[in-house]
């Protein structure tokens, strides 16, 4: 008898469904996060063989830069991937959630169907015409529950599928974590064991103390540079003039404000400000002068490029820099390291915590201040890099 009591309730959930059933949580990632953890870890395992290839190439540093920048694209698609992963789960979980009472009363049905002895099934207090109508109506319902059944059976699947995912490339991130560590471990050993290197002058370490504690500006710095150089070598190098508007960005990233663009204070700079991956690489976009690097009034450390005589490229927000004042550094050296997530010198900076990434649903959380100089003056960077103006 519970099966007739049930059966208005079966012939509305049969013409719900009919027409479509429920609206379906929208996939909150545009990709398939199975797909794109597929190919982030492809590109870890070539990042990987080619740090083991790099202790026997010819030029280490530039070898070893490549495959740090190998680490931070194969590591962004990682994060890409456990976000999408991670996001879908939720769409997936909400979803089913939403339709907790509905998935009871199914399944509540389905048991009571599963339980009913034929012979009962068969039987109505209304004779044999009230069995032929029931008849008919477990008839046209029953094709309707099973679909049901199956398209939740199914996305608890996919549930169970994206949660392993998820852990299968937290473990895959973390692995190509340690590697890319060891990557640039290796690559701030290869810089320091350099003796290649060409100088152009020698720093006087007491004119360069006396130049920074007396500047009131990046202004006033660049143009007592001059100052802090012993013994210079004459000339210039060959330029970069041929290559305006071409050089490339010194890490990858994206621009958050350009030139004359003011910050959330209100501040406007001369220069562009990119948002980077934590512990991202920054080279030179060109052969160039290192004229100075460190710390620099409220800029952070800084590195001052000299590619050409009376250019000036100013890279600040570092955490680490490289190389030493006069050495000639050769186009695509790097100069310097982005900070962590972490503070700067501890254990973790390397680390990306799931629940920032979701809540920014962003993987840039550093930035890198440019700013081109030309005979003293600031001019747009957008004039000399490849900065996708159009976007």
């Amino acid at each position: 008898m519970m099966r007739m009591a049930a059966a208005p309730f079966l012939c509305a959930m049969a013409l719900l469904w009919a027409a479509g059933g429920p609206a379906q949580a929208q996939d909150a990632a545009p990709n398939d996060p199975a797909a794109a953890a597929r190919i982030a870890a492809e590109m870890l395992g070539e990042a990987t063989h080619a740090l083991d290839e790099a202790d026997g190439a010819a030029s280490r540093v530039k070898a070893l830069t490549q495959t740090v920048r190998a680490f931070e694209a194969g590591l962004r698609a990682m994060r890409v991937g456990l976000r999408g992963a991670a996001i879908q789960e939720q769409a997936v979980a909400g979803d089913l959630a939403s339709r907790e009472e509905e998935i009871a009363q199914l399944l509540g049905v389905l048991s009571s169907i599963g339980a009913t002895p034929g012979p009962v099934t068969l039987l109505h207090p209304a004779g044999p015409v009230g069995t032929a109508r029931s008849g008919m109506i477990l008839a046209d319902v029953t094709p309707a529950l099973n679909a049901r059944a199956a398209q939740l059976r199914a996305r608890l699947e996919e549930l169970s599928a994206l949660r392993a995912l998820q852990q299968s490339a937290a473990d895959t991130l973390a692995e190509g974590l340690a590697s890319a560590q060891a990557a640039r471990a290796a690559l701030s050993q290869a810089i320091a064991d350099r003796t290649d290197l060409p100088r152009r002058f020698t720093e006087d370490p007491v004119k360069t103390a006396l130049l920074i504690a007396s500047a009131e500006s990046l202004d006033g710095f660049a143009s007592g540079l001059s100052q802090i150089a012993v013994d210079e070598t004459p000339g210039s190098l060959p330029g970069i003039e041929d290559r305006k508007g071409q050089l490339p960005l010194p890490v990858q990233g994206r621009i958050l404000r350009r030139a004359g663009e003011a910050d959330a204070a209100g501040i406007t700079r001369p220069g562009i400000v990119m948002a980077a991956p934590p512990r991202a690489v920054v080279t030179t976009p060109a052969a160039a002068t290192l004229r100075y690097h460190g710390p620099l009034l409220d800029y952070g450390n800084v590195a001052i490029l000299e590619p050409q005589a009376g250019i000036l490229l100013v890279f600040a927000g570092m955490d680490v820099v490289y190389g030493q004042i006069g050495q000639v550094l050769p186009g695509g050296s790097p100069v310097g390291l982005m900070a962590g997530v972490g503070r700067s010198g501890t254990d973790n900076d390397d680390e990306i915590v799931p629940s920032e990434l979701l809540e920014a649903a962003t993987e840039w959380t550093q930035t890198l201040y440019i700013e081109v100089r030309q005979d003293n003056t600031a001019v747009d960077p957008a004039l000399w890099f490849k900065t996708d103006k159009d976007e």
